[in-house]
């Protein structure tokens, strides 16, 4: 995942209630709900001690926030990163609320995150501080409460060990606490890939739209962890010629197409896909300017902003990342008729799984892959004809109309439900 940013002062917490802002007036919501949906519900933040393989004791700051459980339980990842900010998880735990509302599955919102480079520390290290971190966090998470899940640097076996942990101290295993978990410990069949599907899924109905040609489109992918990487193997198969990838190392192109296959075994074999053979370096800036059909971020929030959006040239942009591109910039590729797919629709596949492995793992059931992918297609596609439905109702970009969407919704159950007490 890239780390370089395009503006590092943009807060993404002030982008995320900014986003809701422009919803709620365009929704005339009311005062009161308007002020309860701006703010999270609960914020925890732990300061937690971990013993080191030199015997040295650190302390390490985590947090685990709830923005909203008026739909269902909380839900979304834990991200391990040198940067997490309690603004950062606060804004990611929104932008949950409004992903579930968008292909109306039954949770809320919320994000955690620990302040580490786990890239720093050895396996054990990352196992102690995962089982400290989750016996804080405990307070607030369980299967009908708050259910995290995987995000940057983070992964099904970080997954396991939170079970285990919270499994231990309920004295009986308790699956659904955690999505993204191995299948052999109650996870779900496609749920590596479905963030990643769930992007190209919309990508093609965007195409659709849009009348491009997949099997002809070039394709750039800026971010090449799990759900990039998994993007441009899926569109080399839609048939699209994947012309750049990018990692925090760097970024390589080829205008006449990279083998995904092959720059997959080059960044396991080295780490990095900088020096892939038969690519040339190119910066992060210049990936993001590159003439293409579609991009794909699939990096870190606020990579394009205001500084650098009338340089991107695709006809699509498509958010496998959360808040990559900023309100300014927003504005700016509406104005030159980029097609946008956000964020809270785009890469709304890993949520979507994620509910099935909970609905599994609360029926102790199994579904097959061709199953799990079934019913993600059909969500993506019809949540995508709604969002697109709306855009051309109130003749706003699209993702105004998934917020206008999923603003709507959440704002519906929490007056229907009313104030307590």
């Amino acid at each position: 995942m890239t780390t370089e940013r395009a503006a590092p002062a943009i807060n993404p917490w002030h982008v995320a209630q900014q986003q809701f802002d422009l919803a709620a007036d365009k929704l005339d919501l009311d005062p009161g709900l308007r002020r309860v949906l701006r703010e999270p519900r609960r914020e925890l933040t732990v300061h937690f001690p971990v013993k080191m393989d030199d015997g040295s004791v650190q302390v390490y700051t985590g947090y685990r926030v709830q923005h909203n459980v008026g739909r269902g339980p909380a839900k979304g990842g834990i991200r391990y990163h040198q940067d997490v900010t309690l603004d950062e998880v606060k804004a990611l735990a929104m932008w949950m609320t409004w992903k579930c509302a968008v292909v109306g599955i039954p949770f809320g919102g919320g994000k955690g995150g620990v302040v580490v480079d786990p890239k720093k520390l050895s396996r054990k290290e990352v196992e102690a501080l995962t089982r400290r971190f989750t016996t804080e966090i405990e307070v607030l998470i369980g299967p009908e409460r708050d259910i995290p899940a995987p995000d940057v640097n983070t992964n099904a076996q970080v997954m396991a060990w939170m079970m285990d942990t919270y499994s231990m101290h309920q004295g009986f295993t308790v699956p659904g606490v955690v999505t993204g978990k191995p299948i052999s410990l109650g996870g779900s069949e496609g749920r590596t890939e479905a963030t990643a599907r769930g992007t190209v899924f919309t990508v093609v109905e965007a195409a659709r739209h849009l009348g491009i040609d997949l099997g002809r489109a070039t394709v750039v992918v800026q971010g090449f962890g799990n759900a990039g990487s998994i993007a441009a193997t899926l569109m080399a198969k839609e048939g699209s010629k994947v012309i750049a990838v990018s990692d925090s190392s760097g970024a390589v192109h080829n205008p006449a197409g990279l083998d995904v296959a092959r720059v997959l075994a080059w960044k396991a074999e080295h780490g990095t896909v900088s020096g892939f053979p038969g690519s040339r370096e190119i910066s992060n800036a210049e990936l993001l300017g590159l003439e293409c059909d579609v991009l794909i971020p699939a990096a870190l929030e606020n990579q394009i902003s205001a500084v650098n959006a009338e340089s991107v040239h695709a006809r699509i942009v498509a958010e496998a990342a959360n808040g990559p591109t900023t309100p300014e910039a927003d504005d700016i590729l509406h104005r030159r008729g980029i097609f946008m797919i956000p964020d809270i629709l785009c890469n709304a596949g890993g949520v979507t799984v994620s509910y099935f492995e909970w609905v599994q793992d609360l029926n102790r059931d199994h579904w097959s892959e061709g199953i799990v992918n079934e019913k993600l297609h059909e969500i993506m596609v019809r949540s995508f004809a709604e969002v697109m439905a709306m855009a051309q109702k109130e003749g706003v970009n699209m993702r105004l109309a998934a917020y206008l969407l999923a603003v709507d919704r959440v704002a519906s159950a929490t007056a229907m439900r009313g104030l307590y007490p």
